[in-house]
């Protein structure tokens, strides 16, 4: 039996984040961060567009068939993180005082770390960003 190719051209990884309040959620990825949403459903899922990725925000919920021992939630304490975001940027300071004007709250300003500039922020959920400037 012949295996199929993976991964191909025709595949696209989705990042899903599980948010609280979706309407706040769009309204940080979509004016703060400037994500494009591509598609809404069922009110608990939205389909954004972000830098040639894709983010699909969802709603808590419990197991089902095909996962049947998994919950999804949103982070409990964002202070402990298991995953985040990076975005390479060409001017830190510039994209922190973009970012801070439209709303997003930095945990400190952007650092200089000798070779790199480095900023962090957070989704509403407490998802954790960082913009680099290397």
């Amino acid at each position: 039996m012949e295996q199929t190719p993976f991964p191909t051209d025709d595949m696209a990884l989705t990042t899903i984040l599980v948010v609280s309040d979706m309407d706040a959620s769009k309204k940080f990825y979509t004016q703060v961060l400037g994500a494009d949403i591509y598609r809404e459903y069922g009110g608990t899922s939205c389909v954004l567009q972000f830098l040639g990725n894709w983010i699909l925000l969802v709603t808590s919920g419990g197991p089902t068939k095909d996962k049947p021992t998994t919950s999804f939630q949103p982070p409990s304490n964002p202070d402990e993180v298991s995953h985040a975001f990076t975005i390479r940027v060409k001017d830190c300071m510039a994209c922190y005082e973009t970012l801070k004007s439209r709303g997003a709250e930095f945990l400190t300003p952007p650092v200089a770390w000798g070779s790199e500039i480095r900023g962090f922020f957070r989704d509403p959920d407490g998802h954790l960003f960082e913009i680099s400037q290397a």
